[in-house]
């Protein structure tokens, strides 16, 4: 089962090669990890996605927990959470194919963010799913290149809580 824990950590050098090392000791694999400073330049939010059972996550929130620039650990189980991915897609795009490939980005509400005589470089961000069927759309067209994210999340709140 997929897991997202969201780690609110200090903005200072090594923080990520801990995280990571701490990962790697104890066998835990990362399916997914972004990275980014937040809205306080000093913290950058870490968002981990792991493959595992309960005792898999309940370790791996335990060990982020004892690690010192780990100001936070917030665990996604149960809650209703908005996650999103992006990539970057190079499709092979003949003059034949061409509006096929165009109506195909447009059912996906992607965008064209190069595009040159033979490959078209698209934008899509959604969830894993959408990714994923959007990758295997175009494989018959041919897929030159990919690039993607580890998924980023938050929480959503309850109406009563945004007032």
């Amino acid at each position: 089962m997929k897991h997202i824990i969201s780690a609110l950590v200090q903005n200072e050098p090594g923080v990520l090669a801990h995280v990571a090392g701490m990962f790697a000791a104890r066998a835990f694999n990362i399916d997914s990890l972004a990275v980014g400073r937040t809205d306080d330049p000093t913290i950058s939010r870490m968002t981990i996605v792991v493959v595992g059972d309960d005792r898999v996550l309940e370790q791996v929130r335990k060990q982020l927990a004892k690690i010192i620039t780990i100001v936070k650990v917030q665990d996604f189980v149960g809650q209703d959470v908005v996650a999103r991915d992006l990539m970057l897609l190079s499709v092979f795009t003949p003059p034949e194919k061409r509006p096929e490939i165009l109506a195909l980005i447009e059912m996906f509400n992607a965008k064209v963010v190069d595009i040159g005589p033979k490959f078209v470089m698209v934008e899509v961000s959604g969830p894993e799913n959408k990714i994923e069927a959007f990758i295997d759309a175009c494989r018959p067209y041919g897929v030159k290149n990919v690039v993607r994210t580890g998924t980023v999340a938050m929480a959503r709140y309850a109406r009563s809580q945004s007032n």
